[in-house]
């Protein structure tokens, strides 16, 4: 009898489980992995090598006033929204074939997660 609960359980687990949040987003943790996008990019209104990054999140691809885009991401058409964000930040050239980012990407899912929630706190500058 105890080992039907023990498998009843178990069963439970496996159909819960999966359905359970990703680990919390750390913005601190976030701060930290952006050191590798700070080469380039600013949380300010300053354009460097690559764009501004203030405000993106929620913000039209391409739209930086005074950055200079390559075509590739002109004709993208995108809303830097949670889901485009991490998939341009995992790989670059996978998610926008032709961008001029010289970037690999950052592989692991939950420094992107840390990364995209610090971009959210960057709202003006």
């Amino acid at each position: 009898m105890k080992m039907e609960h023990v498998r009843r359980a178990a069963l439970v687990a496996a159909v819960i489980v999966p359905g359970l949040p990703a680990a919390a987003q750390d913005v601190n943790a976030g701060r930290q992995v952006f050191a590798q996008c700070a080469a380039c990019h600013a949380v300010t209104t300053a354009n460097g090598v690559g764009p501004g990054l203030w405000g993106i999140v929620g913000s039209k691809s391409a739209s930086v006033p005074g950055f200079r885009y390559g075509a590739a991401i002109k004709r993208a058409h995108l809303i830097w929204d949670e889901k485009n964000l991490d998939a341009y930040i995992a790989d670059p050239q996978k998610a926008l074939p032709g961008t001029l980012m010289p970037f690999s990407g950052i592989a692991d899912a939950q420094q992107r997660a840390d990364l995209i929630a610090y971009l959210k706190t960057i709202k003006s500058p």
